[in-house]
């Protein structure tokens, strides 16, 4: 017994022939692990009593072969670490390769479980090999990633992560050049009702115009000299909507009273009213196609009403709180409503059940617009505005640069978008590309407060060459393009931006 123990002890103490066999062994796997060619056609046979770690070994050549068409690294991390490469050569460092080795057969002294959870870990982090290394698989690649701290030799650490230095292809969004607009400069102050214009409408022969005010009336105005034809009464409240139908003489109008409301323009008189609201109606508009009449307001629902024979056929409901815009089409989703509980509902007319939620707004939504010939249409909150694609309400683009609550959104055929801010900013787009070709603010009339600067609605006119603004001081502003202006004298101010996309 005592022999043993001094046997051992001199075995501890001195290396012999078994422990240098032994370490022999431990490399050759190690180095038949990392470095076996299997690109080259050549066939490797694991032998069970030379190679006692068969398993591992297997899993090793395995993984080899499955990444060797992915050995070099992309251009721009390659170009980053050749220039590396150069730096450490004029600081007097070591190459790379020799990092990698000492990193292997420090690697390979760790055991059997954690070299296998190295392997393991080859299918997570898919690493590619570092150029300038020689003979290594992808496996050298994982174990210096593994391994070696940042700031090492070799480019490895978090420098070296290509999940950290690229960006996937997908989340770059690259910004076309916006089509030149001309300016838009005010036409023409129309001054005549006694409160805050909150509702305007085109006649479909572009001759005439709508508006409701907060003085309970709706006027008629002259397109063309901008004289008043005709004063409507009738509501009690403010007046918060109004269309024209296009296949029939009416007028609807909807307010703060509850009431909606259809007036004969033959005769000028109310001739329906739909009864069904709970409270204040905000918002109306006409089906293209179909004889039927939509309507939201206070309550949170948006109602469906047939036009003829006033029956309530839907009460699309699913907002919490105002629906404060809603616009129609003829396509599904033929409604589209927006909510100051910050959601976009596009709905099943036919169901009269909810398509699509969008919840990409963080504040309430306060305006909608459909664009005149394309599938798409806008929605915008406080700071926000966006662009979505039918039927699915996919997200295209942000509209950013408008920092202000707003109230509303309208765009024509020939792609520009106009919005209006409560503080009374305003704002032209390029609707294909998000790009702002001109900002300004508005300018109350003289004897009113400077706070009674805000835009409350807006809409264009059937040729899309004027656009009528009604604002917070009782006045109508009208738009139109600048004649004078050419491409040479109001150049596109535009630089190309790569950024992630954001929602």
């Amino acid at each position: 017994m005592a022999a043993q123990v001094a046997d051992g002890a001199s075995a501890a103490t001195a290396p012999g022939h078994g422990d240098l066999q032994a370490l022999i062994l431990k490399n050759a796997r190690k180095t038949k692990a990392l470095y076996a060619d299997t690109a080259a056609g050549k066939r490797i046979r694991l032998d069970p009593t030379n190679d006692p770690d068969i398993d591992k070994s297997a899993l090793s050549i395995r993984f080899h072969a499955e990444y060797s068409d992915v050995q070099t690294l992309p251009e721009p991390l390659a170009s980053k670490q050749a220039a590396a490469a150069g730096a450490r050569k004029k600081a007097g460092k070591k190459p790379a390769a020799g990092g990698a080795a000492a990193a292997a057969a420090d690697a390979s002294t760790d055991g059997e479980d954690k070299a296998r959870k190295m392997i393991e870990g080859i299918q997570e982090s898919r690493p590619a090999r570092q150029p300038g290394q020689g003979g290594g698989g992808p496996q050298t690649g994982a174990l210096m990633l593994s391994k070696r701290a940042p700031g090492q030799a070799g480019g490895g650490g978090a420098k070296g992560q290509p999940g950290q230095q690229l960006v996937r292809a997908q989340d770059v969004h690259v910004q076309p050049r916006p089509d030149w607009h001309p300016p838009w400069k005010l036409m023409r102050v129309i001054s005549g009702h006694l409160g805050w214009v909150r509702a305007l409408a085109v006649e479909p022969d572009n001759k005439w115009f709508a508006s409701g005010a907060g003085d309970r009336t709706i006027k008629i105005w002259d397109m063309v000299s901008g004289q008043l034809r005709l004063t409507l009464t009738g509501h009690i409240s403010t007046v918060r909507g109004l269309a024209v139908s296009p296949r029939h003489p009416y007028l609807f109008s909807c307010g703060e009273d509850k009431m909606v409301k259809c007036w004969d323009l033959e005769t000028n008189k109310v001739i329906r009213h739909y009864h069904g609201h709970l409270s204040g109606v905000y918002t109306l508009a006409l089906h293209p196609t179909l004889d039927v009449l939509v309507t939201g307001g206070r309550d949170g629902v948006a109602r469906v009403w047939d036009m003829r024979t006033r029956s309530n056929i839907h009460v699309l409901a699913g907002h919490t709180q105002t629906v404060s815009d809603l616009i129609c089409q003829e396509a599904d989703p033929q409604v589209i409503t927006g909510s100051l509980d910050s959601t976009v509902r596009m709905w099943d007319l036919a169901a009269g059940k909810t398509m699509g939620v969008l919840t990409h707004h963080k504040k309430g939504v306060r305006a909608l617009a459909a664009h005149p010939t394309e599938f798409t249409f806008a929605s915008g909150s406080t700071g926000s505005i966006k662009q979505w694609k039918c039927p699915e309400g996919a997200f295209m683009q942000n509209f950013e640069g408008q920092n202000a609550i707003i109230n509303s959104l309208s765009v024509n055929a020939d792609n520009v978008l106009f919005s209006g801010g409560d503080n009374g900013s305003m704002s032209f787009w390029d609707w294909k590309t998000g790009y702002r070709f001109q900002a300004l603010d508005t300018t109350a009339q003289p004897g009113s407060l400077d706070a009674e600067s805000g835009v409350m609605s807006s809409t264009f006119d059937r040729s899309g060459l004027r656009l009528i603004v009604g604002e917070a001081d009782k006045t109508i502003k009208i738009w139109r393009p600048d004649d004078q202006a050419t491409p040479q004298t109001h150049p596109v101010d535009w630089k190309p931006a790569i950024g992630r996309r954001k929602y």
